[in-house]
């Protein structure tokens, strides 16, 4: 990248009343990013965990170009929801053409860490408003940092150095029966998608914090304990990690680019009536092992 782009002025300003996240003002994604505003953003995005671009008129191309300045991009196992011409892109969408979904529907159904089943997590997610319903279609996020500090010390200490197993197919069935039009998986994407062991509570590789890292959706149990305590633990976890005090509720605006740190979130996607059109484009950059 060249060294003589143009600084942009930008302001980073954190969310009032919120337990993370912050907008980012003034900052203009469709033109170069030098290497001091991509510091500066990579500091706030450690900092903050969800940063809002308001505004951003940019092509997938160019969403593609930001997300890999900060690693590589990992492709989801559901490749019919690819936009054409960008494999790296996920449709996120509730809209039907001749009677098919052209992205995933129910995406963010239960609470998740993105691609917490794979080997390699994701490090972030970015996902760019392409279009809005006129209600609803709000994000939740939930910091797992602020959990983990805030979690009793006798669980503290009961979970600490435990794995447990996340699995994508943990709940795909019952979505599946509820969304027909979530597609059967064929042997080789569930060969993609075997089950992984990670810690209960990781490590953020970048700044040393502390995190819970299971969710409802894709963590199925504890191991080294029993399976009545697996659950129960497990149960106790969720509720605590996605209490009001640990959550900041996104509302979308128009061409609202949201970039957010799975290594130290959750997030939520709180639904719309079907019957309002709703269309995001998502790119997840891949992390590493937990630990």
């Amino acid at each position: 990248m060249p060294l003589d782009i143009p600084r942009q002025a930008f302001a980073v300003h954190p969310i009032i009343g919120a337990p993370l996240g912050a907008e980012v003002v003034g900052l203009d994604l469709s033109r170069p990013l030098g290497a001091e505003d991509f510091s500066r953003l990579h500091r706030a995005h450690l900092d903050h965990h969800v940063l809002v671009f308001r505004d951003q008129h940019i092509t997938p191309a160019q969403q593609v170009a930001f997300s890999r300045r900060f690693g590589q991009l990992q492709i989801h196992v559901l490749r019919n929801f690819q936009l054409t011409g960008h494999p790296e892109v996920l449709i996120v969408s509730n809209i039907r053409e001749n009677g098919q979904p052209i992205g995933l529907g129910d995406a963010g159904h239960f609470w998740h860490s993105d691609l917490s089943y794979k080997e390699t997590p994701s490090l972030g997610s970015i996902l760019h408003a392409q279009e809005l319903p006129a209600e609803g279609g709000d994000t939740l996020f939930a910091n797992q940092h602020t959990a983990w500090e805030a979690l009793p010390d006798d669980l503290k200490r009961e979970v600490e150095g435990l794995q447990a197993e996340h699995w994508y197919l943990a709940k795909y069935e019952a979505l599946r029966q509820k969304n027909p039009f979530r597609p059967q998986l064929t042997q080789a994407q569930i060969d993609e998608v075997k089950p992984v062991n990670h810690p209960v509570v990781r490590t953020h590789p970048e700044t040393g914090r502390k995190a819970l890292f299971v969710s409802e959706h894709f963590t199925t149990r504890i191991l080294g304990v029993p399976e009545r305590r697996s659950r129960a633990l497990l149960d106790a976890l969720f509720d605590h990690g996605t209490r009001p005090q640990h959550v900041y509720r996104h509302q979308w605006r128009p061409h609202d680019m949201v970039f957010w740190d799975n290594r130290s979130l959750m997030h939520l996607a709180a639904g719309c009536p079907d019957h309002l059109r709703r269309k995001l484009y998502r790119t997840t950059i891949e992390g590493d092992v937990p630990f």
